[in-house]
């Protein structure tokens, strides 16, 4: 389908066209060189149908330098020099942006930086790394979000024979493994769409998907954009009720769990809290190269000394982290004092 590029657009869309193919809820429609009024109806839901990704192709859009605010604290923000934006796109679920920065090709979602080609290796190992040590075994994994595809390939990497990959926004990965130098190739992608290999990926809402699982992971991982003040779909996923079902289908879960520093970490302090109250065994990993905790929830059996176990089976992981090694894991599982001490009246 052709629209515009004048208004002329509009009266397309009005008009009725023979298809090659019958539609089908989620397949994916694209109009080309949309008028301003041909936009304007794409961008918006209207009789059931989603609203579907728009293109900007003006000093703003896709190929404009331009600045990023990232709002961190109340009174505080960090500004991200986007010199090239690659893709600028509204899904149905979020605001996407990728562009090329000082560190590399880089991912935004709703504003905040999600990954960057220079450090998205240090967020994942940190994420994935541990809960991989402390699990009995990694055959099985269930990832809920990252939609970039790291985290599925380094569970493929360390030896794991079936992948579910939950991510509700189609638009979101498939533009991921178009335009980002990680994660996954879209060859790679649409063989996971189509489950051939170990990875198999679901487009569907985490929540729904593990209340309906009839499948035990051994590593169940939760890789969402910061749980913020502004409601968000995602926030629930950091809820108690969904930690309580993760538990009950993972012998090991872990989720990025927040910001150790203090002007940033109530994410963190709820996210600590609500570990603890889920399982029986809880261990922090918070990054020494990037800004972001994780927690591992154990519902299998405790042991004495986590930390040892995971030096000890280091050597044997079959994927070889580059950014952790046994001096990381020994450092990097003392949580901030305030974490620790219980009767800090932010707790009570």
């Amino acid at each position: 389908m052709v629209a515009g590029p004048t208004c002329d657009g509009d009266d397309v869309l009005y008009r009725s066209y023979a298809l090659p193919v019958t539609l089908r809820a989620g397949d994916g429609v694209q109009i080309e060189d949309a008028g301003a009024y041909a936009a304007s109806y794409a961008s918006v839901e209207f009789n059931g149908f989603p609203p579907l990704p728009t293109y900007f192709m003006n000093g703003t859009g896709p190929g404009a330098a331009r600045a990023i605010v990232e709002e961190l604290a109340p009174g505080l923000s960090r500004h991200w020099q986007v010199d090239e934006v690659i893709c600028d796109v509204r899904t149905e679920f979020q605001e996407l942006v990728i562009g090329r920065t000082a560190q590399g090709v880089a991912l935004f979602s709703g504003g905040e930086r999600q990954s960057t080609e220079f450090s998205q290796l240090v967020y994942h190992e940190a994420l994935l790394v541990p809960a991989m040590l402390l699990a009995d075994k990694i055959e099985r994994v269930l990832v809920i979000g990252s939609g970039e595809g790291v985290v599925s390939q380094l569970a493929v990497a360390a030896g794991a024979t079936h992948v579910d990959h939950v991510d509700i926004d189609r638009d979101a990965v498939r533009l991921c493994a178009e335009h980002l130098p990680y994660g996954y190739t879209v060859s790679e992608l649409h063989r996971a769409e189509s489950g051939l290999g170990p990875i198999t990926v679901h487009y569907r809402d985490g929540w729904e998907f593990v209340e309906r699982s009839t499948q035990a992971y051994d590593i169940v991982v939760v890789d969402l954009p910061d749980e913020g003040g502004v409601p968000a779909q995602h926030n629930r996923l950091y809820d108690a009720d969904f930690l309580r079902m993760c538990r009950a289908i993972g012998g090991v879960v872990v989720s990025q769990a927040g910001c150790p520093t203090r002007w940033r970490n109530d994410s963190l302090r709820r996210s600590w809290r609500r570990f603890h109250e889920t399982f029986c065994a809880v261990v922090y990993f918070g990054s020494d190269e990037h800004e972001w905790a994780f927690l591992c929830g154990m519902s299998g059996p405790v042991y004495q000394d986590p930390v040892a176990l995971m030096a000890k089976r280091l050597p044997g992981l079959a994927y070889r982290p580059r950014t952790i090694d046994a001096g990381s894991l020994v450092g990097c599982t003392v949580a901030p004092k305030a974490l620790r001490t219980f009767s800090n009246p932010k707790f009570r």
